[in-house]
Order: C-alpha cells, then structure tokens, then sequence
C-alpha cells in the first residue's frame, strides 16, 4: 500500500489498463490542500484485509464492510441515495430508468459512513455489489430465528441484506490488474473531500453563471432572439445567461459547429446586441462531427471505426484531436464572445428506445475500445471545451449530459433528458458524493403550481436554468391558467410572472452564499450541495434522506413538487431557523410543513451569519452586491465570504480576498477584507438580529 499523499493511499495489483481515469486526467491533485486536513495517517483496510485476484472474467477486489456501515456515491445516481446491499453497474446510460447503477456519469467511486472512502481506477463497466453477498459458509455458524418459509417480497429478497459483517464485492471485466485508491476520513465528508482534492479540487465558476439562465426555442431565429431577450429586461427579469438549441447550426445531429446564416444572417451583429444587454451566450453542441464540418478533413484520421448520426467521433484522447477541436472553439467562439456550451447526447446508447451511440466493440486511435470510451467521452469532452476557455484566460460554467471519474475541476453542470421532479430532486443530493453537479433544469410545466415548484427548486441547486427549448414563449405565458393552483388562484400570466420574478431575484440574492461555497469546493474539496448524511453521519435518520439536502454550510432545502400543499422535513440535531418567518425548531426531530406556493421549506442553521444581496437584474463585471446579513441565534459565528474578479483565472495566483463578517455580543456587525485581491464585490448596507 502505497501513501500518495496526506489521507491517499494507493493499492496496485498486477499490470492496470493503460487507459483509465487517472491515466488520462490532465489535472493534479491539490497536495497542499490535502495536507491540511487531519487524519490518522494510515490507510482504512490493512493489505491483509483486501482481497485482490485475477480471474477469467478479469480482476476482482473484495472489501471488508462492517455491519453498521452505509454506502454511499457511484456518481449521478437517480434512483437511490443508500446504495448498501445493492448491485451497481458502472456504465453510462442516456435513460437511467432502474435502480441498476446506469446513468448519466456513474464513477467507481464510494464512500462510507464509517470514514473512508474507495476508487477503482477502471473506465470499464465495473460492477459493486455493496454486500449483498456472503462467502460460501458464513451462514453455518448463525443462531437461526424459527421461522416458516418465507412468503413476502421483503421476506425473499431482503434477505440478503441482513445485517452483520459483510464485504464489497467488485468485478472489473478484462483488466489484468488494477490501481485501488483508498481516502481516509476520519468522517464521511473528509473522504469526499479527499477524493476531490486529489481530482485536482472542485471548480470554482464564473459569479455570472450562478444567476439565472434560459435556453431559447430550438427553433428560434434572429427576430425571437431579439424578442426574448428585450422582454426579459422590460418585464425586470433577472438573466445572465441566454442559450441557443441545436437551430443555430447549419448542421445537428451530426454538428457542423458552424453558424446557419439563413436563420441568423449577421449572427455576430446578433451577438453584439445581446452582449450589450449585458447576456452571457451558451451554445448548444454535441461532440459527433458532419462531413459539412470545418474540422472534419482534421479529424478524420483521429476518429473511432464507427459514425454516430453520420459523422465522425473524435478520440479526444489523441492530442492531435482534441487540438483541432479546442482551437476550432477558441477561434470561432471563445474569441468572438461565446461563454459557454451545452455538451449533449455525450451518455451514449439509450438502451430503453434506440441505439443511437458507437457500439462497446469500436475502437480508436488512442487504444481504447468502445466500452472504455463511453465511460470517458463526457470527461474527455469537458477537457476539449475548457481548454480553449483556459487559452482566453476566461472562466465558464457549461452544461454537459455525460460525466464520470475525477471530474470536480470541470465547470461543467450535469442535466438530464428525463423530467421526473422527485428524481430531480434525488440528482441534487446524490452528486455531491462523486464530485459532480445537478441541474434540475426548468422545461414545460403542465400548471402555474408545476412550474413555480420547479423553478423553486433550481433556484435552490447548482444552476439555476429554465430550458426552454420546446417552446416559443417563456413558460409563465405557456402554462394551462385554468388550472386551480392549490387553493391559491393564479387567474393572468402576469401574476405567474411575478411570482417567478420573486424566485428569480431570491436567486440573486443568494449568489454572495452561494459563490463563497463554491471557493471552499475548489480549495478545500467540500462540495456546495449535499447530502444531510455527509454533515451528520451520525445521524441514522437521514442515511435515506433523499429529498432535502444541504446548500452550502448553512442553509438546508426540502423542495415540494405539484400536488403538494405539505411535507414531512427532518431537522438534524441543534437549532434551526425557518428561513422564511424566522421562527425557530429544535432539531433531531421531524416536522409537518405547509409554507404555501410561493414558499418551500428552507432552513437555516443556528449560529449563522447569513449574506443576502439586493437582487441585481444581470451580474456585471464591475457589481457590486449590496449585502443584508442575518445574524441567526444569540452568537453567530464569523461568516468567510469569497471574493475576486469573477471572470478570469487570476484567483489561481492568489488574487482573491476572504471577507470576515463578525457579529459582536452588543449587536453590531463588522467587516473585514484579507488578501491580494485590489477590489471589492461586497458592502454590507444592513445587519438583522434574529433571535
């Protein structure tokens, strides 16, 4: 066993793949971050512990799991959040519908309630059984209950699931050896941290892409662009960020990458117009590339041995290949203005509908055949597009539909084809364990209630976007009116839209909070959202909580979806406070709430000095947030705000400032800048006590 660094520990066992995660990452881990997290300095299991051989079938690990431990991670889980005494298969699938592993970005990564955390460096489709297998003989010695034959469900196929000393069963197809990397704790959320850290540290995103976003009408022109975008600021709707579907192409499905000027004749007097009312522009793509494409003749010899929608599949492994891709980017778009893009249909084969991707058996250049290319598209994607952000010295934060393995420092947000709330609420709390990001992005709404508890809850996630690209107006002028909102009537559009322009700004409001948590995930690896097992797991009422979750230290968020005028909120240990009425709970208990439409159960955690900003329709480069801070409780502690430009990588050679804002015991606040940073994003115009 192998000490990589403070907490890291690395096991190999014969002659690992030349191609997997760690192989083909391209950034480093955060030593001196890592350094200073305290642990004991030993790795979890001693080598005599973990089995480790080599089969038929490939390589198989086997590790201890003790009886009162819980699981949790393997990436973009939908389905459940406590994964112990399940089978999970590491393999990334466009339409997760079942419980079986599959997703978007699964990651043969998990971690424990016992402090301690598991990588298996693999691109293969790696499958865990979280114990639910027990060796042969491990049953005789047990004092059997009598019992009869087993006649329910629960009975059946519970059973294997039983309590007591277990072990994590993993099988990795083909490989002849392996590299298993073990994080210390010494608790849950210090190995998520360690995990993230040795990723390279989790991504640190632009302030303007922490405000509100909208995707235009797939089939848009130059004239609803205009339309759309001089609404939004006539009707006082904050947005930063305006997005383009696949139309602005002359080609998609394959893509040309290149600008249809029937549809966008003059684009760049288009883009011009919408940087002057101060829109940052995303633009959709997917990486599959037309023989219409100026990149095609290019990357032709660097493509795999199969056509996805009749063009070319680039091996972003091979550095002539993802320098055709990146420099095309940087020229045509970074350069020109561009924030960002959309990185669709990355997650391969949909296995319920079609089987639209390459197939496992293709093969490319770098070597990689096509299983392992489909566990590392979405990560080899994400590393093409930053580069040519890194080149301009800009800061992006994009979306992408596939993701996997130590991909924290990627500026890339996940989302989904799939529209079922309650799972997109599930997204949220599951991807901080695996060092990735959720959006549970705003499309259709079937009601005014639909719509406002949708957007309640992406206001409350990483990023906040409504994706409109089935229809032509903004969804509050979309929505069925007729339709009673719970007892609260919404009788025009303008009184949906109202409502929506008040969650708009409370998301505006939050960026201060929000932007600082994320500084602590890019240097400390602590992750912005979260699951409530991650800071109590102690806790065994929230090992299955899967519908609330923490946003940042502080504030934690029990969405609601249509139907719905009540739920059931657990409050962990210690005082909370309702955010909205400032009325006080005491935690470790669970309560009934009924805030109404226009409000979702959000509390705050006592002691807490909480910034809130005056709501600013678009964030600038030179804004300034005008802060309210809440004083929560009867000594609030010091509250760290993060602050730099903003906008470029300066913040790596260290020019940024930690804000202190202190409350003192005869209710007078301070603030107080430390740092190299020569500017000032913050004034605190206003201190509440609440007590």
């Amino acid at each position: 066993m192998q000490q990589l660094a403070n907490g890291v520990w690395r096991l190999q066992s014969g002659q690992p793949e030349a191609h997997t995660p760690v192989s083909l990452r391209e950034t480093e881990m955060k030593t001196e971050a890592l350094e200073k997290l305290a642990c004991e300095g030993r790795p979890p299991f001693t080598l005599e512990e973990v089995a480790v051989k080599r089969t038929a079938r490939g390589v198989n690990i086997e590790l201890p799991l003790g009886a009162e431990e819980q699981i949790y991670g393997f990436g973009l889980q939908l389905h459940r959040v406590n994964h112990t005494g399940r089978k999970k298969v590491i393999r990334v699938n466009s339409d997760p519908i079942a419980d079986t592993g599959d997703g978007h970005a699964p990651v043969p990564f998990y971690v424990s309630t016992a402090g301690y955390g598991v990588f298996v460096d693999t691109s293969r489709y790696a499958t865990f059984y979280c114990g639910t297998n027990l060796p042969k003989g491990a049953s005789e010695h047990k004092q059997f209950e009598t019992k009869s034959v087993a006649t329910s469900e629960i009975e059946l196929y519970g059973y294997q699931t039983a309590s007591g000393e277990r072990s994590v069963v993993i099988d990795v197809p083909f490989a002849e050896g392996i590299h298993v990397y073990f994080f210390e704790g010494p608790d849950l959320i210090s190995a998520v941290q360690r995990y993230n850290l040795f990723s390279g540290g989790g991504c640190l995103p632009p302030l303007w892409g922490l405000g509100m976003w909208y995707r235009a009408y797939s089939a848009a022109r130059n004239e609803d662009v205009q339309r759309l975008a001089e609404g939004f600021r006539n009707d006082r709707m904050p947005v930063d960020v305006f997005g383009f579907e696949p139309g602005w192409q002359t080609k998609a499905y394959s893509c040309s990458f290149v600008w249809d000027e029937s549809r966008f004749p003059e684009h760049e007097s288009m883009l011009d117009s919408l940087y002057g009312m101060n829109y940052k522009v995303n633009l959709w793509e997917h990486l599959f590339v037309h023989p219409t494409s100026p990149m095609y003749q290019a990357l032709k010899p660097h493509s795999g041995n199969y056509e996805v929608w009749e063009g070319l599949v680039p091996d972003l492994a091979v550095k002539e290949a993802k320098e055709v891709f990146a420099d095309h980017h940087l020229r045509e778009f970074v350069d020109k203005g561009i924030s960002g893009f959309k990185l669709d249909e990355c997650d391969s084969s949909d296995f319920v509908h079609s089987n639209w991707s390459f197939p496992d058996i293709a093969e490319f250049p770098s070597g990689m055949d096509g299983e392992q290319m489909h566990n590392q598209l979405g990560t080899l994607y994400q590393a093409a597009v930053q580069a040519p952000f890194e080149v301009a010295g800009k800061r992006t934060l994009s979306q992408v539909r596939s993701s996997g393995a130590l991909a924290s420092p990627f500026p890339f947000v996940l989302y989904s084809d799939l529209y079922n709330h309650k799972v997109f609420i599930r997204g949220i709390v599951n991807s901080g364990f695996s060092g990735l990001l959720w959006t549970p992005e705003v499309r259709q709404a079937e009601s005014p209630e639909d719509l406002i508890r949708r957007i309640q809850t992406v206001v409350f996630s990483p990023l906040a976007l409504l994706n409109c690209w089935r229809i032509p107006n903004p969804p509050w002028m979309q929505v069925d009116r007729e339709k009673n909102v719970r007892g609260e009537f919404l009788d025009n559009y303008e009184e949906v839209r109202d409502v929506c322009r008040e969650l708009f700004e409370l998301r505006m409001s939050l960026i201060p909070y929000v932007y600082s948590s994320f500084a602590k995930y890019s240097f400390e690896g602590l992750p912005p959202f979260r699951a409530l097992v991650m800071d109590y797991p102690d806790d065994p009422n929230t090992y299955g909580i899967d519908d609330a979750y923490m946003m940042g230290e502080s504030l934690l968020v029990a969405p609601m979806v249509t139907g719905e005028t009540k739920r059931s909120v657990y409050l962990p240990k210690g005082r909370w406070w309702d955010f909205w009425t400032n009325k006080p709970y005491e935690g470790g208990q669970t309560y009934e709430c009924t805030p109404g439409l226009r409000h979702i159960p959000v509390f705050v955690k006592d002691q807490t000095l909480l910034p809130l900003a005056k709501p600013l329709p678009y964030v600038s480069d030179d804004c300034t947030f005008e802060l309210t801070v809440r004083a929560y409780g009867s000594a609030p502690s010091d509250c760290l705000l993060y602050e730099d430009d903003g906008s470029s990588f300066h913040y790596r050679e260290g020019e940024y400032n930690w804000v202190k804002l202190s409350w003192h015991p005869d209710h007078q606040g301070a603030i107080a800048h430390s740092g190299n940073y020569d500017g000032c994003k913050y004034k605190v115009v206003s201190w509440e006590a609440i007590r």
